[in-house]
């Protein structure tokens, strides 16, 4: 898979890199106070993280004063799995490079994805990475073989909480994909989301970037 930077042509599409942020700080708290598991740990929000100058920052530049968390994904990862998307554009800052896997909700067909469609972006450290409501993407890859990430994800608060309590509506598939609060699940059928109970929609390879790294 051709893995391409966030910041070329080819990225617009799926997001941005938003610029004027002192990442520093935030930074240094994601790799002090937050663990690098051997799988993947997702918290969707870390008070220390949410005290940072940055948050507010973040909240009133980024999201024009909407209430967001700041949690983070972190871990080893090298496959597609899964994708999600929300109502509102995600933010990652990593410690280090990783790597995004993502697709389109308008490369969906009849509520289904062919993992074809699915492009790899490589994020330099410390940018600060918006990815659009309409960008189907799932947890980071490490950019080098072996190597983990520890990535901030900022979201709208409450998102990734409870799965509300909703009547379905007839002949809207969508509501079938609603894993948890905010976030709509594709699964592959070989991902352990998929024996969750996961809607397995995505159709094709299973990506696993190792051999490209």
């Amino acid at each position: 898979m051709k893995i391409t930077s966030v910041n070329a042509p080819e990225f617009a599409r799926y997001g941005k890199v938003l610029t004027g942020y002192d990442t520093a700080q935030l930074l240094h708290t994601l790799e002090t106070e937050t663990p690098l598991p051997e799988g993947v740990e997702y918290v969707p929000s870390q008070p220390s993280l949410e005290a940072l100058p940055i948050a507010g920052l973040l909240r009133d530049n980024a999201y024009g004063g909407m209430p967001i968390q700041l949690g983070w994904c972190n871990g080893h990862n090298t496959k597609l799995n899964c994708l999600e998307y929300h109502r509102d554009s995600e933010i990652n800052i990593g410690t280090q490079d990783f790597i995004l896997l993502v697709a389109s909700l308008d490369d969906l067909v009849d509520g289904r994805l062919d993992t074809s469609k699915v492009r790899a972006f490589l994020a330099p450290a410390g940018a600060v990475v918006e990815v659009y409501a309409t960008t189907l993407h799932y947890a980071p890859c490490g950019a080098k073989r072996g190597q983990g990430f520890r990535v901030l994800v900022v979201l709208p608060r409450g998102t990734n909480g409870p799965k509300p309590a909703m009547t379905p509506l007839p002949g809207n598939a969508e509501d079938g994909r609603l894993w948890a609060c905010n976030k709509w699940l594709l699964a592959h059928a070989l991902s352990s989301e998929a024996a969750q109970g996961a809607v397995v929609a995505l159709d094709g390879i299973n990506f696993d970037i190792s051999a490209d790294l």
